[in-house]
């Protein structure tokens, strides 16, 4: 295409253009879909928030194409890098079809509970899609999905169904305070769509799925989340792989999925502990629907509080004679300031953990922010260590499962680090 041509096609587009910094312009190249605020030179008057903007380079030329909100410090989020892509109805198909299409490939026979969309990972920025069964659970974290949320949900529920997927029910939990950031209210509830009004259902808010051949009750409209951590599928089986005849404390159970595993795989005793009565009420269901009340003891407890007594114990330790420690606290930091008191409250319950476990005890601790490096979350068990006076043998180190895909070009996909160790 001569220059002529390219200018023709240039100014035949249909969306407002915003000229970025060279430092934008080189992260868009590595791949990274934001362009905050200040990396903006040249904006069009003619933005309309949630609308779809043209980013281009300095000089002009185009760079990517993605929705534009003036009340986000992401002032825009890359969709797309093709100039040649046309945002209808078959764009969103394709996306969304691709994304799933992904999803029956990694997760096999777990494709029933899964993550069906992972925001920016599967270029939907800002939209989670959790599948628990025949309930799709979603949040919308940005403007420009929100206002075309109905056409995909329509289209989700339209390519699930194809292949003989049953859907009841799209149950949106988006009682999120990120939303506010961007000019979206708080609320959850069944979508309903006078389309197809098998989108909204008369429904209780929990439901059941099988895991790792263990059945638990969803709490998908009051508990964490989306209700259930599905990334954390495969590094329970890691866990339960080292269980069997072992003393295991599950740390932060929620609604005791580490422990379920433990048990299950033939552990010899199983203590849960979470600090939310609401999660030891759903974990001790979960047991009952599972048979295994009688496996495992769950307590109410400030995990923090008992870690302390327990290591400052030495009676009280060796009458536990725990081998095998599981740590899956919730995120310490969601920001950068925060970062330096997140390091020491992991620091503190892993170096209280290998104080308790004896020589030959197995340890699994992980993280689930993205601030928490895996070069950060390494020097601080390197350095937990070396202050308990243990070695770590590590066993496997391991990440969340596929459903929720890392973006090489894209740190904030990498979130969540874990380990397993062999205290010696």
């Amino acid at each position: 295409m001569d220059k002529k041509r390219q200018a023709d096609s240039k100014r035949s587009r249909p969306y407002p253009a915003a000229r970025v910094s060279e430092k934008a312009e080189e992260s868009i190249r590595k791949g990274h879909p934001w362009i905050y605020d200040t990396e903006i030179i040249s904006p069009d008057r003619t933005f309309v928030n949630g609308q779809l903007a043209d980013v281009l380079s300095k000089k002009g030329r185009y760079l990517g194409t993605g929705f534009f909100n003036n009340h986000s410090k992401i002032r825009i989020r890359l969709i797309s890098g093709n100039a040649n892509d046309r945002f209808d109805e078959a764009f969103y198909e394709r996306r969304l079809r691709y994304a799933v299409d992904y999803r029956r490939t990694v997760m096999g026979g777990d494709f029933k509970c899964c993550r069906l969309i992972f925001g920016e990972s599967d270029q939907f920025p800002g939209f989670i899609v959790d599948r628990f069964e025949n309930i799709i659970v979603a949040q919308t974290l940005s403007l420009g999905i929100e206002l075309i949320k109905p056409m995909l949900f329509r289209l989700l529920i339209k390519i699930l169904r194809e292949t003989g997927e049953n859907i009841d029910a799209v149950y949106e939990r988006n009682d999120v305070p990120v939303r506010e950031l961007e000019g979206l209210e708080q609320k959850s509830g069944f979508f309903s769509d006078e389309r197809d009004t098998a989108l909204g259902a008369d429904l209780t808010g929990v439901t059941q799925i099988t895991e790792n051949g263990i059945l638990f009750n969803v709490d998908y409209a009051r508990g964490q989340k989306t209700g259930f951590f599905l990334d954390q599928k495969y590094n329970r089986q890691a866990v339960a792989r080292l269980s069997q005849g072992k003393r295991v404390l599950d740390c932060f159970t929620h609604t005791g999925a580490f422990a379920l595993n433990a048990a299950k795989a033939g552990a010899e005793f199983v203590s849960a502990l979470d600090i939310s009565e609401d999660a030891i009420r759903m974990a001790k269901d979960n047991a009952a629907l599972n048979d295994m009340s009688d496996k495992i003891v769950f307590d109410t407890v400030n995990v923090f509080d008992y870690l302390t007594e327990l290591a400052g114990n030495e009676s009280a330790k060796k009458n536990a004679n725990f081998d095998f420690m599981i740590l899956d606290p919730p995120a310490f930091t969601k920001n950068r300031i925060s970062l330096p008191n997140a390091i020491r409250g992991y620091k503190e319950i892993n170096l209280k953990a290998m104080k308790i476990l004896p020589r030959g005890g197995y340890l699994a601790t992980c993280s689930c922010s993205h601030f928490m490096t895996a070069a950060l979350f390494g020097k601080m068990l390197s350095d937990a260590a070396m202050d308990a006076s243990v070695s770590l043998r590590q066993i496997e180190v391991r990440q969340q499962s596929p459903d929720h895909p890392v973006l090489w070009s894209m740190p904030e996909t990498d979130y969540l680090q874990f380990y397993i160790f062999q205290i010696v």
